[in-house]
């Protein structure tokens, strides 16, 4: 708990994205030795793992390139130390929570090249807990941090992915 900050979205050891997504993929794994779930093999074969390489690429992509873009700014990746600025650059104007995505993407593109279909339903409920856990908690923090700066970033990037037409 040392390593936490009260200046900051998260002051628990368990609320971090590696628990939130972690936990649930590594129950999916042992889910698919226990009961082996499996799409059909010759279900698209080439394109669901095409799709999937394609989507693993694109989830570390995003995961680097938001990394990069908040140690440009400054900042720390880890939720549990205090931000001083609001990054809406690079990968940050397309989606607030690119890292999150990214995870997302990644995991989606591990069960579908390597026919795990057990990861794609416990995606589900890491989702759900990914934006009560983590981004509710973050959303708050900003909001009352930076105020304005903040109410007007969230309403020109979506949480997951795309820019408002009209900002407010």
């Amino acid at each position: 708990m040392s390593r936490m900050s009260m200046d900051a979205a998260h002051n628990r050891w368990w609320q971090i994205s590696e628990v939130v997504f972690g936990v649930p993929f590594l129950a999916a794994i042992a889910l698919q030795l226990v009961v082996p779930l499996h799409f059909p093999i010759n279900f698209l074969s080439p394109v669901r793992i095409s799709g999937g390489v394609a989507l693993i690429v694109a989830g570390i992509g995003l995961i680097v390139f938001a990394r990069r873009e908040f140690a440009r700014h400054g900042q720390p990746t880890d939720p549990g130390h205090p931000t001083t600025s609001i990054v809406s650059t690079g990968v940050f104007s397309v989606s607030r929570n690119p890292i999150y995505l990214g995870i997302a993407c990644f995991l989606s593109g591990t069960a579908l090249s390597f026919n795990l279909p057990l990861v794609f339903v416990l995606l589900i409920p890491s989702l759900v807990a990914c934006h009560y856990i983590l981004i509710a908690p973050e959303e708050r923090y900003l909001a009352a941090k930076f105020g304005e700066e903040y109410r007007m970033y969230s309403a020109s990037v979506h949480r997951w992915i795309g820019r408002a037409r009209h900002p407010k």
